[in-house]
């Protein structure tokens, strides 16, 4: 009994301190508005190191540091629009995961709804093919051969 209390002490133990270890950021804001618009700034900016993984949820040194320049300009009062354009003039459009709408991203945020768009076009064209073919009527010749593949078939 004595043996599981000392090792599950020893595991918590090692999981307190590993979580230490990692890097865990406490910041001190004193208007719970401030420390909503840190929580949604850094969760909206990717890492440039890591792979699609926020600033906010990444330990790399890299997001620390941008972590810490946000806390910074929020405390200096900026407001959100400047801290992700100062954030996009350091480290490019990649860090935005909704990319700003400018004559460079047009063609990405056009794509899709250009594709839809002929997607729908298309879907009409071959409903309205396919309805033209149906309704076409059989021609003299056609009907007699249709006649006596039934009259074969019957007879059979």
């Amino acid at each position: 009994m004595a043996l599981i209390r000392i090792v599950t002490a020893a595991i918590l133990l090692a999981l307190t301190l590993s979580a230490a270890a990692g890097g865990i950021e406490l910041r001190e804001f004193d208007d719970p508005v401030l420390a909503q618009r840190y929580h949604d700034l850094t969760a909206s900016m990717r890492c440039p190191l890591c792979e699609n993984q926020a600033i906010g949820d990444s330990d790399s040194p890299i997001s620390g540091d941008m972590r810490e320049r946000v806390y910074q300009m929020l405390q200096d009062g900026r407001s959100d629009s400047e801290i992700v354009s100062h954030m996009v003039e350091r480290f490019g459009d990649y860090i935005l995961y909704n990319p700003r709408l400018e004559k460079r991203t047009y063609l990405l945020w056009g794509l899709p709804v250009g594709l839809g768009i002929l997607g729908f076009v298309l879907l009409l064209l071959i409903i309205r093919t396919r309805r033209k073919s149906s309704a076409k009527a059989l021609s003299a010749e056609e009907r007699a051969r249709l006649d006596a593949l039934i009259q074969r078939r019957r007879s059979s």
